[in-house]
C-alpha cells in the first residue's frame, strides 16, 4: 500500500480517532492499572502487567488480574511492607515463561526501586535523554536487578542496548507518560513527554508497519524500532506513539 505522505498521516490519523477511545480498554490489558486511583498503585500495576503482556490477550488479563489479587489489591503497599511470609503466597503464580519465583524477584527489585529510588518515574527521568528513554530502559534494568536475584529472572526486563525493541516496556512508558484526552493512557508521569516516547513494536505493529511503507526493516529489534520512530516523528513529532492504536488496531482488528 503506497500512500503520499499526507493520505499516510489522514488514514492513520482516522485509526487513532477510532481506536484510541475507551472503548479500547475493555478487550486490552490497560484495564488493569484502570482499576487504581493512586500514582503508585497505577504504574506498579501497570508496569507488572506489561510485564507478562505477551501471548494471547485475555489470558494476559487473566493473570494479571490474578497478580494484583496476590498483591492484595493494593499492589504499592504489599510492594513496600511485605515480609518473607507474604512471598510465599506468589511462588504458585505462572504465565507462559514467568513463573512464581520471576514475581517475588520482581516484588523485592520493584521494593528496591521505591525504597532506594524514590520509585519508577524518578529512575526513568533520571536518565532520560532528549528524544529517547531507550538509555533510561538500560539504566532501569541495572538498578532494578542490582540486588541478589534469580538470573532467570533477567529475560523479563528487555534491554535495548542488547538489541531488543523492548515492546513491553516502551508499552508501560506510553501509558505512563502519554497526556490522552480520550481516557485510555494515564499521562500520569509529568517529568516526562510524548516525544521522548518510542513505539511498541511487536508482530502486528511492525507487519503493518511495512506494508504501509513506515518500515523497511525486516526483524522487530531496536534498530527496526528507531527506524520506525523516525518516520512516526514525521507524522506528529508532539505525539508519535499515538500512532501505535493505528498500528495495532489495522493488525489485530482489521487483519490489516
Amino acid at each position: 500500500m503506497k500512500l503520499k505522505h499526507s493520505e499516510l498521516k489522514t488514514f492513520l490519523d482516522e485509526k487513532v480517532a477510532l481506536y484510541n477511545n475507551p472503548k479500547f480498554i475493555e478487550s486490552d490489558p490497560i484495564q488493569i492499572p484502570h482499576l487504581f486511583k493512586t500514582k503508585e498503585d497505577i504504574e506498579i500495576s501497570a508496569f507488572l502487567t506489561a510485564t507478562i503482556a505477551w501471548g494471547n490477550r485475555k489470558s494476559i488479563i487473566k493473570n494479571s488480574t490474578r497478580i494484583m489479587e496476590l498483591l492484595d489489591h493494593s499492589p504499592y503497599e504489599f510492594i513496600v511492607n511485605h515480609n518473607d511470609e507474604d512471598l510465599e503466597s506468589l511462588r504458585g503464580f505462572v504465565h507462559r515463561t514467568f513463573n512464581g519465583d520471576d514475581l517475588v524477584q520482581f516484588i523485592k527489585s520493584l521494593k528496591h526501586i521505591y525504597v532506594n529510588y524514590n520509585g519508577l518515574e524518578t529512575v526513568f527521568s533520571t536518565y532520560a535523554e532528549t528524544n529517547s528513554l531507550q538509555q533510561s530502559i538500560h539504566k532501569f534494568k541495572s538498578h532494578f536487578f542490582e540486588i541478589p536475584h534469580l538470573q532467570r529472572t533477567e529475560k523479563h526486563v528487555s534491554d535495548p542496548f542488547k538489541n531488543s525493541a523492548a515492546k513491553r516496556i516502551n508499552m508501560f512508558l506510553r501509558w505512563m507518560v502519554r497526556q490522552d484526552n480520550a481516557g485510555v493512557d494515564f499521562g500520569i508521569w509529568k517529568s516526562l513527554s510524548p516525544t521522548q516516547l518510542s513505539c511498541p513494536l511487536d508482530v502486528h505493529s511492525g507487519n503493518v508497519a511495512r506494508k504501509l511503507g513506515l518500515l523497511k526493516r525486516k526483524q522487530n529489534d531496536a534498530k527496526a524500532l528507531a527506524e520506525l520512530d523516525q518516520n512516526l516523528k514525521t507524522l506528529d513529532p508532539s505525539d508519535p506513539v499515538k500512532y501505535d492504536f493505528a498500528l495495532f488496531g489495522l493488525g489485530v482488528f482489521e487483519g490489516f
